[in-house]
């Protein structure tokens, strides 16, 4: 399903269910840990693209991409579902643990919305030891192959506002199961992910080493005040730093 086609100063391009993904590599010098990030829905990479480069700086191979209907194949996102999205994601994390420099067992994944939602569903797939989630969106499981565009907008909003729980939504469930490190960061003034979809996942979490919770109070879903994104680039970088400092001793 997966192919690396080329890399060229750090941009790569891959290949999944006839479609190609682009994304840029982020590497040090030695082996280090692994970190995926996966944008929201109508985002791309460049959203993620300083966190990655500051967490490369503390010694962490980073991969950034574009899920497919964004950036330049935006013209296609009518046509992507959920389980695109997902295929994407997998393809992006075989290709980050590909790296002759990763070790296998020190990938992290960092989501935001939509992609938060894919990154949780990952840990049922692929072996992940650190899950940040910021904002992160939950959606029925039904119409799982509907264009995710296509999806009934007031039924997901609905579906949000009640407490959900692992046995009837299949990504909670993933949560569940996952035993790794959690951190959830939620936007105070959010009008698309409300507190019940966060107290969902953290309810959810019950097998995590450990479970970091912060809340932005004044941010809003997307986060375009630079006040409240150096709030959020002070939590994630320090959360990371702390996870790979205590892999890091593990070792010794």
């Amino acid at each position: 399903m997966n192919d690396a086609l080329d890399v060229d100063e750090g941009r790569v391009d891959l290949a999944v269910d006839g479609q190609r993904l682009t994304g840029t590599l982020l590497q040090p010098e030695a082996p280090v840990p692994g970190l995926l990030f996966v944008h929201g829905w109508g985002g791309d990479q460049e959203e993620d693209l300083g966190h990655a480069e500051e967490l490369a700086r503390l010694g962490c191979v980073c991969f950034t991409f574009d899920l497919r209907g964004h950036a330049g194949s935006e013209a296609r996102q009518d046509e992507v579902t959920r389980e695109d999205g997902l295929n994407d994601v997998k393809t992006a994390y075989d290709y980050l643990a590909s790296q002759p420099l990763i070790d296998p067992s020190a990938i992290g994944v960092i989501g935001t919305s939509y992609g938060g939602y894919l990154s949780a569903l990952l840990t049922k797939e692929r072996r992940v030891r650190w899950l940040a989630l910021r904002v992160p969106a939950l959606y029925p499981d039904a119409d799982w192959n509907v264009p995710k565009a296509k999806l009934n907008k007031e039924e997901v909003a609905a579906y949000r506002k009640q407490i959900r729980s692992p046995e009837d939504d299949r990504t909670l469930a993933a949560c569940a199961a996952f035993d790794g490190d959690v951190l959830i960061v939620e936007s105070g003034q959010d009008d698309r992910i409300p507190p019940e979809t966060i107290q969902s996942y953290q309810a959810a979490f019950k097998r995590a080493r450990s479970f970091t919770h912060r809340i932005i109070p004044d941010a809003s879903h997307a986060m375009r005040d630079p006040a409240d994104q150096r709030i959020y680039s002070t939590i994630l970088i320090n959360w990371v730093e702390e996870m790979v400092r205590s892999s890091r001793r593990a070792y010794r």
